[in-house]
């Protein structure tokens, strides 16, 4: 019970980091990453609180035994898709209706060209940008220096791209 209940905590206080921070905005987003036109560097603050917090905490936590609700710490072994997270996502789509209308002038081919080339992406640097970003910098992990510089740089050249050489995006 305790388990459950500091996972649901900590899904909420991530929840409200993101809704307060306005990373669920796209228009932030795209803005932070536009450093030649509209830059807006708060999200740089955002991902230095949560670097700031993993690094002093990863130090307490991994000179503990035990995490505090487990007897012992359990770490992924599985890295495949399987039926229950398939499963989850659908049920959330289900009981969220319009949680993924969006309007975009692209066509929905791009849109899974794009998750499959961030997936190839994730498998290939062996783990997500949250993760590398986060766990990763805290870590002081080089390959997650690389991999953040990295996809920091093809995030802002994409919207260079996007919104001052081809004119378009918000």
């Amino acid at each position: 019970m305790k388990k459950n209940l500091a996972a649901l905590i900590a899904g909420l206080l991530f929840g409200l980091g993101l809704a307060i921070s306005q990373m669920t905005n796209p228009a932030k987003v795209l803005n932070f990453l536009d450093i030649t036109g509209t830059w807006d560097p708060t999200l740089a603050f955002v991902m230095g609180g949560a670097v700031l917090v993993t690094l002093i905490s990863f130090r307490f936590i991994l000179k503990q035994d035990r995490p505090l609700f487990e007897g012992q710490f359990h770490l992924p072994t599985r890295s495949d898709i399987d039926g229950r997270l398939l499963g989850g996502a659908a049920l959330a789509f289900w009981l969220v209706p319009g949680s993924l209308a969006f309007q975009s002038d692209m066509p929905w081919p791009v849109f899974l060209v794009a998750g499959l080339i961030v997936g190839f992406g994730t498998r290939l640097g062996s783990g997500c940008t949250s993760g590398h970003g986060v766990c990763g910098l805290a870590r002081l992990s080089p390959r997650s220096l690389a991999s953040v510089a990295t996809f920091m740089a093809t995030g802002i050249l994409t919207v260079f791209v996007i919104r001052h050489l081809l004119g378009g995006g918000a």
